[in-house]
């Protein structure tokens, strides 16, 4: 069976900016290690998304110590006092 298909470049970076469009600077972020295992990390966002080496989206968190894959992140609508 053959390996799937990584995305482009572009494809990337369109999903970063499709991230960065929708979500500031501080949004927080629920993290996934595994997708669909549920949240392993929740904290705010400290940089914009952005590609990796030419091979990943990725964002950092407050409280983490390394970038997230995007794949793996959703961002929380917190509630309005």
């Amino acid at each position: 069976m053959p390996a799937p298909k990584r995305p482009s470049v572009a494809q990337l970076q369109k999903q970063c900016d499709t991230w960065n469009a929708a979500h500031a600077i501080g949004t927080t972020v629920s993290f996934e290690f595994i997708r669909g295992e549920g949240e392993t990390y929740r904290g705010k966002s400290k940089s914009e998304a952005q590609v990796m080496g030419g091979h990943t989206a990725v964002i950092w968190l407050e409280g983490k110590s390394g970038c997230l894959n995007l794949d793996h992140c959703t961002a929380v609508e917190e509630a309005t006092a």
